[in-house]
């Protein structure tokens, strides 16, 4: 049995399963896996190495269709502090319109951390005149869904506090949070992100208006993934209460309390926030950081990690993942149906 929702006739997936963007991380092996599996394989978009984000993006999205006929996606962060975010939206839609292979694969353009309109450029209306890409964008709250609506995306990522890596500083519950959507924005195409890792948190967010969920902790914990080993058994190991929000780059980050998170800051809003702001030295030293963690320096890298690490048991593949989850979903959805008379 297949779960069809609109987000997999959109994008054109077998299964209501994305992956959630993971920069600043190459997550390349990752993308081809899930979309081998009938999910939909993101792209991140790349920083650890500063200056050449653009051709690690490109030989990324020319690695994963040499691998894999099956549509995939990418990520562009279009956050202020961005400093390649203009030049990303304006080349790889040209990118993308010079390689039919990728141009016909690359169903999907998730932006986020910043708005959405830095993408809306004379390239990007060419390419989507001519292809089926469509952009969705990143919201954790409703008034954020309000604005990138009226600017015209095509669908949006609903991330609730759950999950893990930047967060808003509203701190809503993805439960609220699909919640209120639903309540305004009834028709909108939407894919739920925060807490997800099993069937039950998938048929939940079907049942709720969803047409998909983002999963990107549990899918660290897979045999694909591009992360060290390391990485992936603390996500193994931990449990629900294992993690916490501290200052990240562009705002709350939830991470995994290691020596790093102990003894990191938490601002309380957005404006003392900026105001730390005062150079790109706050990406350089956060980017460290995270490299630290995704070479294997569990203890004093930066983490990011949600809560539904506490759901995660073992490391498998990717195949056998989604397949779990999907086929535990069908049997909840199922069941519920049976209350319906």
């Amino acid at each position: 049995m297949v779960i069809k929702t609109n987000i997999t006739e959109m994008l054109g997936i077998k299964h209501p399963i994305v992956a959630a963007p993971m920069g600043p991380f190459y997550t390349t092996k990752l993308t081809i896996a899930v979309s081998e599996a009938g999910g939909l394989g993101v792209l991140s978009h790349v920083t650890l190495s500063e200056g050449i984000t653009l051709n690690q993006i490109k030989e990324s999205m020319k690695t994963v269709v040499e691998y894999t006929d099956k549509p995939f996606g990418l990520n562009i962060r279009t956050a202020a502090l961005q400093p390649d975010a203009i030049k990303l939206c304006r080349q790889i839609p040209r990118f993308i319109m010079d390689n039919p292979k990728i141009k016909d694969q690359c169903t999907y353009l998730i932006t986020s951390a910043g708005s959405p309109k830095i993408l809306y450029n004379k390239y990007f209306k060419a390419l989507k005149e001519t292809s089926n890409i469509k952009h969705f964008h990143v919201i954790p709250s409703l008034e954020l869904a309000k604005k990138v609506i009226k600017n015209g995306v095509d669908g949006i990522v609903a991330t609730g506090h759950e999950g893990g890596g930047h967060q808003s500083y509203e701190n809503t519950s993805t439960l609220i949070l699909l919640q209120q959507i639903r309540q305004k924005f009834p028709e909108i195409p939407m894919i739920a992100c925060g807490g997800y890792g099993t069937g039950e948190g998938l048929a939940s967010a079907l049942a709720m208006g969803a047409g998909a969920i983002a999963m990107g902790t549990r899918l660290i914990a897979s045999m694909e993934c591009d992360f060290h080993e390391n990485y992936k058994n603390e996500v193994k190991n931990s449990s629900i209460s294992d993690t916490k929000l501290v200052t990240g780059v562009f705002g709350p980050a939830r991470v995994l309390k290691n020596n790093y998170a102990r003894n990191a800051t938490t601002v309380l809003n957005k404006t003392e926030k900026r105001a730390g702001e005062t150079s790109m030295s706050v990406i350089r030293d956060g980017v460290i950081n995270l490299e630290k963690a995704y070479k294997g320096d569990v203890e004093n890298g930066i983490i990011l990690l949600g809560q539904s690490c506490g759901l995660v048991e073992e490391i498998e593949s990717v195949s056998d993942i989604i397949n779990s989850i999907v086929g535990s979903a069908e049997k909840c959805l199922k069941s519920a149906y049976c209350m319906v008379n």
